[in-house]
């Protein structure tokens, strides 16, 4: 077992002679005289292991080490030192390192200990990918189900594109599934590799380029510490980015860089990091429109459309909505701990009769509500939350000239906001553009009706 090796000790001679043994074991070694040059080499190496002297001029082996620890618990430290007293080791194991050995030392115990590292090291990032990749699985498996002829398509071409590293562009409305399509294409072709996910509306503008490419200390006012952006954690794995159309002209510069060159530097960096991941894209706007309207490059728009993949509607696949909503009530009844709960037959009529403009994500909350409110073991149509048949909802009811006036339009405004805020995601641009009014006036109205935004506005 070989890997990457950063070894940090201020004796020229002791580097020499762990590099010496460590080539002949087959790792690539990388060497520093000080703890302050090993924390810049950590900008552009990413080692296994780190072999750190404890006694150094400048800063100690213990100092360092709790410096590397609060970016990075990924990585085994072995702490060298020719003092060999107790205390010295208790100290370096509570500051972060994973073993210690004592110099003189012989070189089947450098061995002994790097193996024991690289095996450390294996399962830190394989307990991390499975806790990252656990619950991701399950409702990729669980939601992405269908049998209408949409779906056997959309099944196909996601089987198609998923062996190969090819940049997928994934269309579609607001709640169909985009981020579902891209997380089975990532299972389906690189299930060992990593998945990061980014959600480029979800994360204001100016804090968007450091989320993405990361940075380093000094970088901004208040970067007191170097960090790792989505691109590097997501390195030979598939970087997803949701929302792509939100991205702002300077930064799709930036990423139109990743795409052709492959390389990118973080924030406040000079270096040149490599970028060797799939990217998968996904939006629900017309990235052609927004091309001719100068607010999308469109060479960055020709890298990511290499193949498209558009998710249908719920409305243009009907008979999927009973298989999907049975596979949601049965995931909320375990949750909720309600035992075995059914839709009746009237049920399962109007949820396939009603057009979902909210798609999925619509259909899921139905459910959940249709849960909530209901106590039997059966849940009928009049516990769904759906316009009655032949029938009128109460807030789009004609208003009784002798009622309350001011207080019905208060109600109606505020159901109108709240449903374009659940459909937008809680994202107030777009849930303004939905509603036909200016940012600013929705944001007014908001704060006068004390809706609360979050992901799901209440």
């Amino acid at each position: 077992m070989s890997g990457t090796i950063l070894v940090v000790d201020d004796e020229v001679n002791i580097l020499a002679l762990i590099r010496m043994i460590l080539e002949d074991q087959g790792h690539h070694v990388v060497t520093a005289g000080d703890a302050e040059s090993a924390l810049a080499k950590l900008q552009t190496v990413d080692p296994d292991v780190i072999l750190s002297d404890l006694r150094m001029p400048g800063m100690g082996g213990e100092e360092f080490v709790r410096r590397v620890r609060a970016e990075r618990t990924d990585i085994p430290i072995i702490i060298i030192t020719a003092h060999g007293t107790i205390s010295s080791a208790v100290e370096s194991i509570h500051a972060g390192a994973s073993d210690y050995l004592t110099k003189p030392f012989e070189p089947a115990a450098l061995e002994i200990a790097v193996h024991n590292a690289l095996k450390l090291r294996q399962i830190l990032k394989e307990n991390a990918r499975l806790r990252a990749d656990a619950s991701t699985r399950a409702t990729t498996r669980r939601r992405l189900i269908g049998t209408s002829p949409r779906m056997q398509q959309l099944m196909t071409e996601m089987t198609r594109v998923a062996p190969v590293k090819t940049n997928v562009l994934i269309t579609g409305e607001s709640g169909t599934g985009k981020e579902l399509v891209a997380r089975t294409i990532h299972e389906l072709g690189r299930p060992d590799r990593p998945w990061v996910a980014i959600n480029c509306s979800a994360i204001p503008r100016e804090l968007l380029e450091s989320e993405l490419f990361g940075f380093v200390k000094g970088a901004f006012s208040g970067a007191t510490h170097n960090r790792p952006g989505r691109l590097e954690q997501a390195q030979g794995g598939t970087l997803f980015l949701d929302e792509i159309g939100e991205l702002n002209i300077e930064l799709q510069a930036k990423l139109l860089r990743v795409l052709q060159e492959r390389e990118y530097s973080p924030l406040g960096s000079n270096q040149v990091r490599t970028a060797d991941i799939r990217l998968l894209a996904a939006t629900n706007r017309n990235l052609r429109e927004l091309v001719r309207e100068g607010r999308f490059r469109e060479d960055l728009l020709y890298r990511l459309d290499v193949y498209n993949i558009h998710v249908p509607a719920l409305r243009e696949r009907t008979e999927d909505i009973a298989p999907l909503a049975q596979a949601f009530l049965r995931e909320l009844s375990v949750e909720m701990d309600r035992g075995t709960v059914d839709f009746t037959e009237e049920a399962l009529a109007a949820l396939q009769a009603h057009p979902w403009p909210g798609n999925i994500r619509e259909l899921h909350n139905a459910v959940e509500r249709a849960l909530l409110t209901s106590t039997g073991e059966h849940i009928g149509s009049d516990a769904l939350p759906l316009p009655r048949p032949g029938g009128v909802e109460l807030s789009t009811a004609r208003p009784d000239p002798a009622g309350d006036l001011e207080g019905w339009l208060e109600r109606l405004e505020r159901e109108a906001i709240v449903a374009a805020l659940e459909a937008c995601e809680g994202i107030q641009a777009r849930a303004a553009e939905r509603l036909g009014i200016n940012e600013r006036s929705l944001w007014h109205r908001i704060k006068k009706l004390g809706i609360r935004v979050s992901r799901r506005a209440t």
